[in-house]
């Protein structure tokens, strides 16, 4: 690893390890291997291919084991074929043959790869390995909306007070601005799970030409069907040309950079927050946060989060912008593209791992963030105007502006105004208890409906 050109296979290599078993290439051989496989069984079942003869439960379980029993080990047989043949899918081809040449099976041999373009396997094989990678992925993302939501319902009701352009603005609560992601990032999970991932088993140009050409009374569409829909759990994609279009790849992308996006946000808001001593950090024994300040503990886990949602976004926007786009019915700049797809998911793992770390070290401090309210009296100007208008007094907005705009304001001289102004009893008692701590809104509420 010490040797390795990409972090992700040499510093970052233990993080995203549960990735090896859906972006490597063993992962995309093993689910090549499962497509021919499912493949040649669904065209045995067929009984309008009956020289594809039906296969017994004892060959059916043979066969499928060819599945589970295909190791790194037997992955690297498969490239000595490619070193020969150099093509990666015929490689596949030529390994399932010699698993069964010495096999009841050896009498269909010319039925694996039956009519399949290498697309038709690739494509296949693709989705399945995106679907991995989200089993894999999705739960660390949900955990992170755990964590934001979990904080956003614990301090609720901590008033904060809020900055818009930098500047002090009206107050909200620190557990409203953390739901506000906890919000957005689940919305995005929800974008990313309802993406459908496509296949197509169609041949050389998406017609169905040579299938056609052997067996011209089978239903093909519904065979193929069966076997996407049912056997590897995709959705069936008719409108193809020798590839799949991979329009369903770039809104998975992009969902997945919107939600890098909004991870960015987040790291960002709490870096400043820290950098505002709104949250210290809980220290980590032996852990060094300078090398020449020894006082600091700097917020790494939120930069380094951001800095791998960045990679990540990269390859994404990348892969989305690129793939949907192929000259006539196929060229072959996805194929060296696709291969990146894990780079995308391991940057977005590595991110959140990062961000995970990071909340966990979180502590609030609630003194801080009561001084900084009690300093901003000047933050009252807008519920006050708001109830002078109310009240039909001339020009509130200017007398505020003209009172607080580039004053020191404190609670005496916000109070002296109010007591001098013309309003209902029972409006002028409300703003004359009124804090800056209290002048919170229905931030508190809007987390009780947080799902």
């Amino acid at each position: 690893m010490i040797t390795a050109i990409s972090p992700i296979d040499g510093r970052y290599a233990a993080k995203v390890a549960p990735l090896i078993d859906a972006f490597s290439e063993y992962a995309l051989m093993r689910n090549r291997i499962k497509v021919e496989v499912l493949w040649l069984l669904a065209l045995s079942m067929e009984p309008g291919i009956p020289e594809c003869r039906q296969i017994s439960p004892a060959e059916q379980s043979r066969w499928r084991q060819v599945i589970a029993d295909f190791t790194p080990a037997e992955a690297e047989k498969v490239k000595k074929i490619e070193a020969v043949t150099n093509h990666d899918v015929k490689a596949i081809e030529y390994y399932l043959k010699e698993q069964i040449n010495d096999t009841s099976l050896k009498d269909l041999s010319e039925f694996i790869h039956f009519a399949c373009t290498s697309e038709d396997i690739n494509n296949l094989s693709h989705a399945l390995m995106l679907k991995d990678g989200l089993r894999i992925l999705l739960p660390m993302q949900q955990k992170i909306v755990e964590l934001i939501s979990s904080l956003a319902k614990e301090y609720s009701s901590v008033p904060m007070l809020a900055r818009t352009h930098g500047q002090t603005a009206s107050p909200t609560t620190i557990g409203k601005e953390l739901a506000v992601f906890a919000a957005r990032l689940q919305r995005q999970i929800q974008q990313i799970s309802q993406v459908e991932l496509l296949g197509k088993i169609n041949g050389a140009v998406g017609n169905f030409n040579a299938h056609l050409s052997a067996y011209p009374d089978v239903d093909w569409v519904r065979l193929s069907g069966e076997m996407i829909n049912k056997e590897l759990g995709l959705k069936q994609n008719l409108f193809t040309t020798q590839i799949e279009p991979h329009d369903y790849m770039a809104e998975l992308f992009d969902a997945m950079a919107r939600w890098n996006t909004i991870l960015i946000d987040f790291n960002r808001d709490i870096w400043t927050y820290i950098s505002m001593a709104y949250f210290g950090q809980k220290t980590i024994a032996g852990e060094v946060g300078s090398s020449t300040m020894p006082h600091k503990v700097n917020p790494i886990d939120f930069e380094n989060s951001e800095g791998n949602c960045g990679l990540a976004n990269a390859i994404f926007q990348h892969l989305s912008s690129k793939l949907p786009i192929s000259r006539l019915q196929r060229d072959l700049t996805d194929s060296t593209v696709l291969r990146n797809m894990g780079v995308g998911f391991g940057y977005t793992m590595i991110a959140c791992q990062s961000t995970i770390k990071g909340i966990g070290k979180l502590k609030l401090n609630q003194d801080k963030l009561a001084t900084d309210l009690d300093q901003a009296w000047e933050v009252l100007a807008e519920p006050i105007q708001t109830i002078m208008r109310k009240a039909g007094i001339e020009k509130p907005y200017e007398k505020l502006k003209e009172l607080t705009r580039g004053q020191i304001i404190d609670a005496t001289t916000i109070r002296t105004f109010i007591e001098q102004l013309d309003l209902a009893e029972e409006d002028k008692q409300r703003l004359l208890t009124m804090t800056p701590a209290t002048y919170i809104g229905m931030a508190d509420r809007i987390v009780d409906s947080l799902d």
